[in-house]
């Protein structure tokens, strides 16, 4: 019998697939409520070597955080390239509501919004936010009063999104049903 020889990955695709674990672990758990062993589990890691990659718990919640921001802003960008204006802005809320269909995407920005309590998650969330606020801005030309109406609305997508209601409302819950509409 012949041994397999597996192919080390590198650090840098183990940071990758420990930030997906992680993502999709914090999305439900939270950063009080998540071990890192359940994520070194789903990453298929020792625990030591995920502290090795990412010093304590709380820098890889930052590093999803910051990643899940970039996801947002990629997905932005793409849907607003060659556009200005309300084409633009109109293609990124669309953009917006299909990555929402990501549970655990949705469930990740709630939980990094109610992990800033903790100075330095609410700092890369301010930094995250303010970088795809800023780009939006730039992008559509808004005011800053239609580019806060924007984010005012991906917020309200989010709180529909996260209790289903697209999903589960029956055509009778007027107020849901007004809420699904809103775009």
């Amino acid at each position: 019998m012949v041994a397999k020889t597996q192919e080390r990955k590198s650090a840098e695709v183990r940071r990758e697939e420990i930030l997906e674990a992680a993502m999709k672990e914090f999305a439900y758990g939270g950063l009080h409520g998540t071990s890192t062993e359940k994520i070194a589990e789903r990453a298929g890691i020792s625990q030591p070597y995920l502290f090795r990659l990412f010093g304590t718990k709380k820098g890889l919640f930052i590093a999803s955080s910051r990643r899940c921001f970039a996801r947002v802003l990629a997905h932005f960008q793409e849907a607003a390239e060659g556009k200005t204006g309300a084409e633009a802005k109109q293609a990124m809320g669309e953009a917006y509501e299909e990555l929402l269909a990501d549970r655990e995407m949705l469930l990740g920005q709630l939980q990094m919004y109610a992990a800033c309590s903790d100075p330095e998650i609410r700092d890369v969330t301010r930094a995250g936010f303010a970088e795809l606020f800023r780009y939006v801005e730039q992008v559509t030309g808004g005011s800053v009063s239609e580019v806060r109406d924007f984010f005012a609305m991906g917020m309200l997508m989010n709180v529909a999104a996260a209790m289903d209601l697209p999903q589960i409302c029956s055509e009778d819950d007027s107020w849901a049903r007004e809420l699904r509409h809103t775009r």
